[in-house]
C-alpha cells in the first residue's frame, strides 16, 4: 500500500490515510545546544506550543516520559476547539537522536498520531536536524487534502521557533533551510 493509500479502520466505516515527511534545517548551534532546546523545558517551552490561550504543559525528557499541552484556539466565527497533544519518548541519544510518538486530540476527537525522529549531526558551529514522521490520519479535515500541509506546517514553524530559541539575538533572518 502506497503512503497516499487508505485501508479500512477498525470501525468498519473509517478509514487511515498514512503519510509521510521529512524537513531538514541546518542551524547555527552546536549539536549539545541543539538537543538542549529538547530536553530543556524552558528553553523548549519558547518553541514548542500548541495554538491558542490557556495552555497548560508538563514535560518530562527520558525515554519513558513525555509532555502534554492543552489549549484552546478561537478564529473569529469559529466555536472554540480544544487541543490536546500528548507524547512519549522511545529514545534518547545525547546530541544524536531523539525518537518519540505523538497523539494529537481535537474537542476530544484523536486526528492523528505520529512516529518522530530527529536527528542531529554536525559540530560547533552549526547543526544539521532531520525530522522525519510517519503520521497515521485517524479523523480527516473534509477530504483530508490538507492534513498533510498543514501538520508539514506547524512542524515547520515549530523549528522556525527553535531556530529563534538558539539565536541569542532572536533573529528569524538567519534562518536557512537545506
Amino acid at each position: 500500500m502506497s503512503a497516499q493509500e487508505t485501508a479500512a479502520g477498525p470501525e468498519g466505516g473509517h478509514d487511515v490515510r498514512h503519510d509521510t515527511f521529512t524537513i531538514s534545517r541546518r542551524l547555527d548551534a552546536a549539536p549539545a545546544a541543539v538537543f538542549a532546546a529538547f530536553a530543556d523545558s524552558d528553553i523548549r517551552r519558547r518553541w514548542f506550543r500548541l495554538p491558542g490561550s490557556g495552555a497548560v504543559y508538563r514535560h518530562e525528557f527520558r525515554v519513558g516520559g513525555g509532555e502534554t499541552a492543552h489549549s484552546t484556539f478561537s478564529v473569529l466565527g469559529s466555536a472554540p476547539e480544544r487541543l490536546e497533544y500528548r507524547s512519549r519518548y522511545l529514545d534518547i541519544v545525547p546530541e544524536r537522536r531523539i525518537v518519540f510518538v505523538y497523539e494529537s486530540t481535537v474537542d476530544d476527537l484523536l486526528r492523528w498520531t505520529s512516529l518522530a525522529t530527529v536527528l542531529l549531526a554536525g559540530d560547533a558551529r552549526s547543526t544539521l536536524l532531520t525530522w522525519t514522521e510517519q503520521v497515521a490520519f485517524l479523523a480527516r479535515t473534509g477530504d483530508g487534502g490538507a492534513d498533510l500541509p498543514h501538520l508539514r506546517g506547524a512542524t515547520s514553524l515549530r523549528l522556525n521557533g527553535l531556530a529563534v530559541a538558539l539565536d541569542p539575538g532572536g533573529r528569524p533572518d538567519r534562518l536557512s533551510l537545506t
